[in-house]
């Protein structure tokens, strides 16, 4: 099985992507296990002292003012997990979960957070042994952290609450625990806190999101090109010459990837035949510059997400010179915004998707192609409904669209008064890449069924190694009506695992 090696400088998002959804094992480097001993020993000397310290010897958040006395630390740290702990709505996807401890672990391990090497240890064994906390859909703000996502992971580092363990089944984290070896956490100064208080739940979204989006965004190319053969357009606007005086690299890559995939083809280049027309709809002939935008939309998402997972997020900090500070490092906002910013270019990928499917049915815009691409139209309604599904899921894309790092909501007596929102701009992108990938879907069952129509002229050999690689997969073609529902769902399955991308790439080589 795959290691990851969890080190001071943080991680990438291949390391992320491993531990949360390939399951790798997770391990501490040596380096980590020192600078985790050197912030306690800082930790215990302030504890030891009579001045407060914030995190170390006081109440938390608009609770900071009282000063703690040594025998009830232990206490005040189990109360903050165990009153944090309160989220509520369905369980959160186990992917997710993992994610938000291997990077609350990445931060600890930092050596900033004061935590100690045992309770690091314990976070690793935790995820090595497939146990997943039971992580709620709602209770976090993005400010402080995913506050009670996080809670619900440190108390089932505590033995509390319930956890789902390897084999799906839900029991008391505590059984779970007992049952793998693992001997439950007993929190110190400031160890509960340090547990709580980072960004790692909607940056482990992001991460997923991005990788996700990578695959759809080659596979919208891909159904694009294969609408713009269907409706005997014309390559010529794919030109790089023409991306060129227009230098996004985005619009570029989308351009490039297009024109692999029709290269070969006799389908293009039709337009001045029986109906002459000087130019292809915006949806066609505008592809490469909107999903090209979203492209460049990824590529500042990925820089951020690099830098997040390169940070240590935690209030307060132990630095080097022994100062244990607090700061507002906490706050989701860089990740809140381009979380809503990459629903936004998601929404606006759907509805040209939309747009060009719609044009494939409409038999007075898509250049003798049978109307709705029915068998005997009248008898058949063909793909009519679908794209109805479609456009119900554009329209449930432009509503998720509206960003929800825009809203705040103060909380804890005004002391946290300006939240970022941000683990909810992660649950709702993470719906849009799904409605996303249904889109694409139902994009590449009209357009490679509206391809095969077009009889008497080949259709490039990168298209036919989709429409082939698609049929295998059960997404079936031209003929009459049938119950529509399961081949949506197979074309659904074939473009969420990447099986379109993968069926042209030995014809196209690797798209950008």
């Amino acid at each position: 099985m795959h290691t990851v090696v969890v080190g001071t400088t943080g991680v990438t998002a291949s390391d992320v992507l491993a531990v949360a959804r390939g399951g790798a094992r997770v391990e501490l480097s040596d380096e980590a296990v020192s600078a985790l001993a050197a912030a306690r020993e800082i930790v215990d000397a302030l504890a030891a002292k009579p001045e407060p310290v914030y995190g170390v010897s006081t109440g938390f958040g608009a609770l900071a003012t009282r000063h703690i006395s040594p025998e009830l630390r232990a206490q005040l740290q189990r109360n903050i997990v165990r009153s944090h702990a309160a989220g509520m709505g369905p369980h959160v996807e186990r992917e997710v979960v993992r994610a938000l401890m291997f990077l609350r672990l990445k931060t600890v391990c930092s050596g900033h957070t004061g935590v100690r090497p045992s309770v690091a240890q314990t976070m690793a064994d935790i995820l090595n042994a497939g146990i997943t906390p039971v992580v709620h859909e709602f209770g976090s703000l993005g400010c402080s952290g995913d506050l009670a996502p996080l809670s619900h992971c440190a108390l089932t580092l505590m033995g509390e609450g319930d956890a789902e363990g390897p084999d799906g089944t839900i029991r008391p984290a505590g059984e779970l625990l007992a049952a793998h070896g693992i001997e439950p956490v007993e929190l110190r100064e400031k160890e509960g806190l340090a547990l709580l208080n980072g960004t790692d739940g909607m940056l482990g979204m992001l991460v997923m999101a991005l990788a996700d989006l990578d695959t759809l965004y080659k596979s919208a190319d891909i159904t694009a090109a294969l609408s713009l053969e269907a409706l005997l357009g014309t390559d010529r606007v794919l030109a790089p010459e023409l991306h060129a005086i227009r230098p996004h690299p985005g619009q570029g890559a989308s351009a490039a990837n297009m024109l692999a995939v029709l290269k070969g083809s006799e389908l293009t280049g039709h337009h001045q035949d029986d109906a002459p027309r000087v130019q292809d709809a915006y949806s066609v002939r505008c592809a490469p510059q909107v999903a090209g935008a979203g492209r460049d939309t990824m590529t500042h998402a990925r820089l951020v997400a690099d830098r997040e997972l390169a940070s240590a997020v935690d209030n307060p900090v132990v630095l080097p010179d022994g100062r244990v500070e607090s700061n507002g490092n906490f706050h989701g906002a860089p990740v809140a915004y381009v979380l809503d910013f990459l629903a936004i270019a998601a929404a606006d990928l759907g509805s040209i998707t939309e747009r060009r499917t719609d044009r494939l049915l409409d038999k007075n815009r898509s250049h003798g192609l049978p109307p709705f691409l029915a068998d005997d139209a009248g008898v058949d309604s063909g793909l009519m409904i679908a794209q109805y599904t479609q456009a119900a899921l554009v329209s449930e894309m432009k509503r998720l669209a509206v960003p929800a790092s825009a809203d705040s909501i103060p909380s804890s007596a005004m002391q946290e008064d300006h939240v970022s929102m941000g683990w909810s701009a992660a649950r709702k992108l993470r719906t849009a890449v799904d409605n996303l990938t249904r889109i694409v879907a139902i994009e590449l069952y009209a357009a490679t069924r509206a391809v095969e129509l077009r009889t008497g002229l080949n259709p490039a050999p990168a298209s036919q190694a989709a429409i082939a690689a698609a049929r295998a997969a059960g997404v079936a073609g031209p003929g009459p009506d049938r119950f529509l529902s399961p081949d949506l769902a197979a074309a659904d399955a074939f473009v969420r695992g990447g099986h379109l991308v993968e069926a042209v790439e030995p014809v196209t080589g690797p798209l950008a």
